[in-house]
């Protein structure tokens, strides 16, 4: 049993939070972006974020070469990523995981 629950219970979790916060904000998400970037201390956690981003989605992209899919398959995760950087992997680590076959542990 090797399928993808704490990533589905994150990406549930994380998105419901981001739901909520998004839904009670008092500006939007480019002028929060905005306000961290006017700081060098919010700014350098935020260009780390990115960077991590970034190499999410390398390996998101490689993946699916890997799997034989196109860019096209992988490409709204990439997006997804690129607003809600957590979020796209999440649900690629989740899409992915649940549609794979499950490989029998039982001897026979």
């Amino acid at each position: 049993m090797n399928r993808p629950y704490l990533a589905l219970a994150a990406l549930l979790g994380f998105a419901a939070y981001t739901g909520y916060t998004m839904w009670t904000a008092q500006q939007s998400l480019m002028a929060f972006g905005m306000g961290l970037m006017s700081s060098p201390d919010t700014a350098q956690v935020v260009i780390d974020l990115y960077l991590l981003a970034v190499l999410a989605c390398v390996w998101m992209y490689r993946d699916a070469r890997a799997r034989g899919r196109s860019l096209a398959a992988v490409l709204p995760y990439l997006l997804v990523t690129a607003v809600f950087v957590s979020l796209g992997p999440l649900l690629y680590i989740v899409v992915n995981g649940f549609s794979r076959p499950v490989k029998s542990t039982a001897n026979a």
